[in-house]
């Protein structure tokens, strides 16, 4: 094999091969060493015998390394890698279409359309993909695909045809050749050499890697505090929901359960089968649910300093929750104005059983998927008259409808791939959206890791009752984490926070 080194590399060779040799979480996922003597490219955490450093070429992404011809490691599973976070805005374009095209990996889009809902050139696109990732934006889906097919193989009793449609393959000839033709194995002689995991009746197992340190405990409390009854649930330490994806004319029901496994550094994630052909949605999703392209390290060194202002504030590993349906979030933020987290929930309740979508689940507390925004729409002018006799008035009825119908023209898109500075613009335009409003949706909704909702009451009192202009002051010592101080600061009042207003 050829000794390639690809550009943007986060550390340099003699870099890269120390934290090989150190076998440093911290680096998963962000670089991947080829090794000329065997052909086959691993994770920095890889517990195979340590290569010579003269046989290793680096590499920024798994499709770069596939690309110059290395085939994946079948022991430390490069497709189980966390991703990068979208931080910097000098690689954010790169990044977004990476994340576009890693939800809608079954139906890719065409590179022009890309580049459109980007706002740039197709050769603009192209130039700065490369730049980030060292491929083509076509090499780097069909990798995606191929990453995601490996994982269905190596976990799951699915049969080679539901793998390759799952995965995206329009043609079995087609995914059969491409496989042998980068891994040098059939999908049938793949799934021998593997480990498949034992299913469960009721749906499929795969696993997400993320970087520790992960503070799940804080992130599970902070879902379980906020979840819709009917809609999610949190038993113990597993995050429940129904799942409904609109994909072409059809929408796709299903629930996902989510649970931590912190020795493997992995969450395990279980879902319907009825959820198949939107897959790669659905793992896109629990992938910024559960902000698992986080790098914890990054985050540690800069908020640190916060422990000044009064010790444990700032602990390793926190992450920002996301979100799994945007326009769920979003209402349920509207109903949270002004009112205390329980409060918010007993309205979302409400709304879920007069619109929501009956389901059949096997888990007795999920039963209603939650109300589309073309339900909504619907209801028009009179929503008041409809959501009044609920609890949901005046100016919260408006809101939602205005974000509903925004939705469905399409005039906003709220998505981890969208450009968050224009998304908060349109947001603040619509009634009933203040500041505090639309930054907690640039939190959850967008994944955008520095909106700071500074006019909150808990981050108030969590900063000893500093003016709203002091606070502001001070945050941009957190830049580009202020996502990330915001939970910090939350979770610094725990007790408090619960009946607080504003934090919902």
């Amino acid at each position: 094999m050829t000794k390639t080194r690809s550009p943007g590399l986060p550390l340099d060779d003699k870099g890269c091969y120390a934290a090989m040799q150190a076998h440093d979480a911290r680096f998963d996922g962000r670089f991947f060493c080829g090794v000329s003597s065997t052909g086959i490219y691993c994770r920095p955490i890889c517990r195979v015998k340590l290569p010579k450093e003269g046989n290793c070429a680096f590499f920024v992404s798994a499709a770069a390394a596939e690309a110059t011809g290395y085939r994946p490691c079948l022991r430390c599973r490069p497709e189980l890698a966390p991703g990068l976070a979208p931080v910097d805005s000098v690689h954010r374009l790169a990044r977004s279409a990476a994340l576009t095209m890693e939800e809608d990996c079954p139906t890719p889009r065409r590179i022009s359309e890309l580049a459109a809902i980007l706002k740039i050139t197709d050769r603009h696109l192209r130039r700065v993909f490369f730049a980030e990732y060292g491929v083509s934006p076509v090499q780097y889906l069909q990798t995606q695909r191929l990453l995601l097919a490996k994982s269905l193989l190596a976990d799951t009793q699915l049969t080679v045809t539901d793998v390759a449609m799952a995965a995206g393959f329009g043609s079995i000839r087609r995914f059969n050749d491409l496989f042998k033709k980068h891994y040098q194995l059939t999908p049938n002689e793949l799934r021998k050499k593997g480990r498949s995991m034992e299913e469960n009746h009721n749906g499929i197992t795969l696993s997400l890697g993320y970087r520790p340190p992960y503070a799940w405990d804080t992130l599970i409390s902070f879902l379980a505090a906020r979840a819709i009854r009917g809609v999610e649930s949190v038993i113990g330490d597993t995050y429940r929901r129904t799942v409904a994806i609109k994909k072409g004319e059809t929408i796709h029901y299903g629930w996902i359960s989510v649970a931590n496994r912190p020795t493997r550094n992995t969450l395990s994630v279980t879902l319907a089968t009825t959820l198949l052909p939107v897959l790669s949605q659905v793992l896109a999703k629990i992938r910024h649910l559960f902000d698992v392209n986080c790098s914890p390290e990054k985050v540690y060194e800069k908020l640190a300093a916060m422990n000044k202002l009064a010790p444990n504030i700032c602990v390793p590993g926190i992450r920002v929750p996301g979100c799994f349906d945007p326009f769920e979030m979003s209402v349920r933020a509207i109903l949270g104005q002004q009112v205390s987290i329980k409060a918010a929930g007993a309205l979302a309740m409400r709304l879920v059983n007069l619109l929501g979508e009956k389901m059949d689940t096997p888990f007795e507390e999920l039963a209603f998927a939650f109300p589309h925004p073309d339900r909504i729409c619907a209801l028009g002018a009179a929503i008041e008259n409809h959501l009044g006799p609920i609890g949901i008035f005046g100016g919260k009825a408006r809101a939602t409808l205005a974000l509903a119908e925004a939705l469905a023209t399409g005039s906003i898109t709220l998505s981890y791939s969208a450009n968050p500075g224009d998304v908060m613009k349109k947001l603040r335009k619509l009634p009933g959206f203040g500041p505090w409003t639309v930054q907690y949706i640039a939190m959850r909704a967008l994944g955008w890791p520095d909106a700071f909702p500074y006019t909150d009451h808990g981050i108030k009192k969590a900063l000893f009752d500093r003016p709203p202009h002091e606070i502001l002051k001070l945050s941009q010592t957190w830049s580009p984490w202020r996502s990330y101080a915001t939970m910090l600061l939350w979770n610094f009042l725990p007790n408090k926070l619960e009946n607080q207003r504003g934090s919902s």
